[in-house]
């Protein structure tokens, strides 16, 4: 079986697809095999000549599917179909053209998009993470984002959050690192808490590649900004228990409304209450493809 990835080059997009071809590598009895094409190498023109003789010799094989994710994906995905009409086109996100026009489209639920037979709806983005069964007790993670599009960073709230986890958790091993967003200036302020030591701290520029997921696997509970959403996820796909760190929201929309659910059942209690679904996405949606 071979997938063929259309990629936009953006990380958390390919995070997905990556998610979707090693769940159905796991699950599959035969090889599963998977190349990663840019829309750069995907000409308009070239795909309307393929269209006529059924292949491209960009391709190491006739694809069984063909994965994409990202809007400027959504077009080549559609005529590589027509290229290659064996192929399932798989579309990860809510598309601009009718979900009809691919074989499956995979949805997060809170995109409003009700499943047919044309839409797999999911918990959150697709991730390649699984829960590898090595959490450790009384071992917590704090990750912080930053200011996004939809949120406005708030220090006095995520310092007194991260108080309040100390607090509550005096014997426990708290691994706190940051991402890209968060202000730089947070470190020097944080530093002068005083429970500051009680904190094993690892700026994101220290990190290597890989690194949060790892945590994950060891952490027993992991605490996440709210402008994370996509962490947020890929912290209960881990099996964490899974706390939310609320800042400012900027404005309201479906994103807001799930997480302003999450937070109602997390933030005020950080001793307790903590989120605990047991996600396993891909896994789920890779089934539902190879069963089809």
């Amino acid at each position: 079986m071979h997938i063929v990835y259309v990629s936009d080059g953006k990380a958390g997009h390919r995070s997905q697809a990556v998610g979707l071809y090693k769940a159905m590598q796991r699950l599959s009895n035969s090889e599963v095999t998977f190349q990663e094409i840019s829309i750069q190498q995907l000409p308009i023109f070239t795909l309307l000549k393929g269209m006529l003789s059924h292949q491209l010799a960009l391709f190491e094989q006739k694809p069984d599917y063909i994965f994409g994710v990202g809007s400027h994906t959504q077009l080549r995905v559609l005529l590589l179909g027509k290229v290659y009409p064996q192929a399932k086109t798989v579309i990860l996100m809510k598309p601009n053209f009718p979900v009809a026009w691919f074989n499956y489209a995979i949805i997060p639920e809170h995109d409003g998009v009700l499943e047919s037979r044309h839409v797999i709806t999911t918990q959150g983005a697709l991730n390649p993470i699984v829960n590898e069964q090595r959490h450790q007790a009384n071992r917590i993670l704090i990750a912080l984002g930053g200011s996004s599009k939809r949120h406005q960073w708030n220090e006095e709230k995520v310092l007194q959050a991260i108080q309040n986890i100390v607090q509550h958790n005096p014997n426990a091993d708290i691994i706190l690192t940051t991402s890209r967003r968060t202000p730089k200036e947070f470190f020097a302020h944080l530093s002068a808490q005083p429970y500051a030591n009680q904190l094993q701290i690892f700026p994101v520029e220290d990190t290597p590649q890989g690194w949060i997921f790892e945590e994950m696997q060891q952490a027993e509970a992991v605490w996440v900004t709210e402008d994370s959403v996509s962490m947020i996820f890929e912290a209960l796909t881990a099996g964490c228990k899974v706390g939310v760190i609320g800042i400012d929201s900027l404005k309201s929309d479906r994103i807001t409304t799930l997480l302003d659910q999450l937070l109602s059942a997390s933030s005020d209690k950080p001793h307790h209450n903590l989120l605990n679904l047991k996600l396993n996405e891909a896994t789920r949606v890779a089934d539902i493809l190879l069963k089809t």
